[in-house]
């Protein structure tokens, strides 16, 4: 891969760091700094009803996961920027083959050639 498009590359992933780092910004003052009583917007003293706290917990729970997801992603974004430092981005870490521009440009942080991910995702469903 030349400079040029690693240069492409990199500016596409300092991008979409910083949409997710002030996404998770927010979201972490949404969710993870507020109790579960102000989550609900219940200012009384009294208990809540079961469904109304399962419901809570739920919605809390899918926000965490989201969260967890997207500090998932930062991380990759942030590996794929070492990469480009290093020279190595665009191939596949498992068979060094270039990866497809194609997939770079649906998944710009892509560690792996489609053939390699698709056997990676098959060795994991196995395990389960």
């Amino acid at each position: 891969m030349n400079k040029k498009e690693m240069k492409k590359y990199r500016d596409i992933l300092m991008e979409k760091k910083e949409n997710l780092s002030t996404e998770l910004t927010r979201r972490e003052g949404e969710t993870l700094k507020k109790s579960q009583r102000d989550l609900s917007g219940d200012l009384s003293g009294y208990s809540l009803h079961m469904a109304d706290v399962a419901t809570d917990n739920f919605d809390r729970e899918f926000a965490l996961s989201l969260f967890s997801n997207e500090q998932d992603i930062m991380y990759e974004i942030d590996e794929a920027l070492e990469r480009i430092e290093n020279g190595t981005f665009g191939n596949c870490e498992l068979c060094e083959k270039p990866i497809a521009e194609k997939r770079l440009n649906a998944l710009s942080y892509a560690r792996n050639c489609t053939p390699c991910q698709e056997k990676e995702e098959k060795k994991k469903k196995i395990k389960r």
